[in-house]
This record gives C-alpha cells, sequence and structure tokens, in this order.
C-alpha cells in the first residue's frame, strides 16, 4: 500500500517514475506468491471470462508497439519468477481481533433490521458498472489509496476474514443480486473488526476521500428508488455500528 501511495500522488500529473514502478511490482510479487497458485488462477479466468477480447487491440492502439511488446515479455517473465516462488499451502491464521463479541453482537441485531433494505435495492441494475458522476480523474485513484492504506493497516487476518466473508456471500446470491441474511451480517461483522483494528485517523481519510469524489445527489437517488422505512432502518444500523467500532478503535 505504501508503494501504491508513492505511485498515485503523481496521477494526473505527470508520468509514474520508474522507481515507484519497480516498487509497486517488487510489492505486488511476493503477494501473489504467497498465496496458491489455483486462487491466483480462478482471479486470471474470472477476469478473463468479463474482458471484452478487443480491449487487448484497442489499449495497444493507443501506446507504442514495440513498448507494450515489452512489457508483455517482461511481465511473463516476472510471472515465471513469482510462479517459481509460489507456495504449496494456505499460510497460517494468527487470531487478533479486536472487540469481537461486541462487534458480533451489534451485528447480529442490526443486520436483521437492515436486510428488507438490501432487498429492496435493485442490484441488477447497470448504474452500479458506471463511474461515478462527477468524480474527477485525479481524485479517485487518491481516495482508492487512501482505502488501500487502510487495508494495510488492519491487522493481518481481519482482511482475509472479511475476504472470506464476502466470498461466502457472493456463493448465497438469489436471482435479485442479494445474499443470504447469515451472509450479509457475516461479512458486516468482519468489516467491522477489520475497519476496528486501524486508527480513527485513517478511518477518517478514507471518509473525507470518498466524500469528496461522491456528489451528494447519488444516497438520495438511492434511497428514492426503495422504501423510506427500511432506508431508515439501514441508516440506524450505520450510525449504531459506527458508535461500536469507534469504541474498539485503536
Amino acid at each position: 500500500a505504501e508503494c501504491l501511495l508513492s505511485d498515485v500522488v503523481v496521477v494526473g500529473v505527470q508520468q509514474q517514475s520508474s522507481a515507484d514502478g519497480d516498487a509497486v511490482n517488487a510489492a505486488l510479487g511476493p503477494m501473489f506468491a504467497f498465496v496458491l497458485e489455483s486462487m491466483v488462477m480462478d482471479v486470471y479466468s474470472s477476469v478473463k471470462a468479463i474482458t471484452d477480447p478487443g480491449v487487448h487491440s484497442y489499449v495497444k492502439s493507443l501506446v507504442n508497439g514495440p513498448d507494450i511488446e515489452a512489457a508483455y515479455v517482461a511481465w511473463l517473465e516476472f510471472m515465471d519468477v513469482v510462479n517459481a516462488n509460489q507456495v504449496a499451502t494456505e499460510a497460517a491464521s494468527f487470531a487478533s481481533t479486536p472487540g469481537t463479541a461486541t462487534i458480533g453482537e451489534a451485528t447480529k441485531k442490526h443486520s436483521a433490521e437492515s436486510y428488507p433494505f438490501l432487498n429492496d435495492v435493485d442490484w441488477l441494475s447497470s448504474i452500479y458498472l458506471k463511474l461515478l458522476p462527477g468524480a474527477a480523474v485525479g481524485k479517485t485513484p487518491k481516495a482508492v489509496d487512501k482505502a488501500t492504506v487502510m487495508g494495510s493497516a488492519m491487522d493481518r487476518d481481519l482482511p482475509k476474514a472479511a475476504a472470506e466473508a464476502h466470498h461466502k456471500a457472493s456463493c448465497s446470491i438469489d436471482a435479485n443480486g442479494v445474499t443470504s441474511a447469515a451472509d450479509y451480517e457475516a461479512v458486516n461483522a468482519a468489516l467491522g473488526r477489520a475497519v476496528a483494528s486501524v486508527p480513527k485517523s485513517i478511518v477518517m481519510d478514507v471518509y473525507d476521500a470518498f466524500a469528496g469524489i461522491v456528489d451528494s445527489s447519488i444516497p438520495n437517488n438511492i434511497c428514492s428508488s426503495v422504501d423510506p422505512l427500511n432506508a431508515h432502518a439501514a441508516t440506524i444500523f450505520v450510525y449504531d455500528l459506527k458508535v461500536v467500532v469507534q469504541a474498539s478503535l485503536q
């Protein structure tokens, strides 16, 4: 995340430096090597399935041909090195979860109260595939980077637990794009514990960054399409969970 931060500060101003590019690649390589090859290939296959075959040719048409060919060769060589150092088994976990019981109790109660709102939202709408309206190109990557920095500051097992909760939730999604109530609760609990493991200042950096790129009309637009009582219940849930998480913040 620190490498990406150094990289992102120049977005929209100038080209990424060679040193920052090297640092990002050097940081990503060990991360990929730390997980099973089958998991890496699952990501590759999933992204490939939703990527139009014409994308590669289009991107290539925008840059110098020999440069992109050289980059592709370098990437294949880099992939070989990572593959040669890939772990054979999953890493062991280390329990380090602040406020487990308190956050779990809060999410159990309020997830049930906000679940009707989740069902009201039209998750099949194409609006979720579009860019944020009015978001400046230079600000958006910087906001994402604040979230990346927060992720790197979390206790190491908590992002993994949150990712596993999201994976499980994705497996129970119904025809309307809604996960099960139990999996929804598990996701909220995992996220609450993950956020509670970092300093409040880092959490607020993420909030402020995204507040700066999300138009104030967006929440109102979403709420206008659902039952207002359910939306209100969901809002209360967020505020109540915030209080519990804040009490557990480092």
